[in-house]
């Protein structure tokens, strides 16, 4: 039997990969890992874990159909755990860069109920940065 140990990556499909990268990259920190340009592959590292963005328009793209968006979207959101978590720090350095963040909320996650934010990246997704549980 085997065990599952955490998130390797995550795809979701975009319109827009340099708005995309310039939020994941110049927003929250991520750095880029790896460009596969032919099969339409841009990824980049979240701690342990990978984003993978795939142009729509770009071969991998087209195997997922129609584009995500409002009404249509790849996921309801992704969750990224983060250290340090000072709110007060997070939430200024988004609304520095242009985000609109939500409240500071106490949410359940892989490590126990803890505090959270919510913001949304360019095409819509919502993406939660997740404390240590409290």
């Amino acid at each position: 039997m085997f065990q599952v140990k955490h998130i390797d990556h995550i795809v979701l499909r975009v319109t827009d990969v340099r708005a995309m990268l310039d939020f994941y990259i110049g927003v929250l920190g991520c750095t880029l890992e790896k460009v596969q340009e032919e099969p339409g592959l841009w990824q980049v590292r979240a701690g342990r874990s990978l984003i993978d963005l795939v142009p729509v328009d770009g071969r991998l793209g087209r195997l997922g159909g129609a584009a995500p968006g409002r009404e249509g979207r790849n996921l309801d959101h992704l969750c990224l755990r983060v250290e340090p978590f000072d709110a007060e720090h997070i939430l200024a350095e988004l609304r520095a860069k242009g985000c609109e963040p939500g409240e500071v909320e106490s949410r359940y996650g892989a490590e126990g109920e803890g505090p959270s934010i919510y913001v949304t990246d360019p095409e819509g997704n919502v993406v939660e940065l997740k404390g240590p549980p409290w």
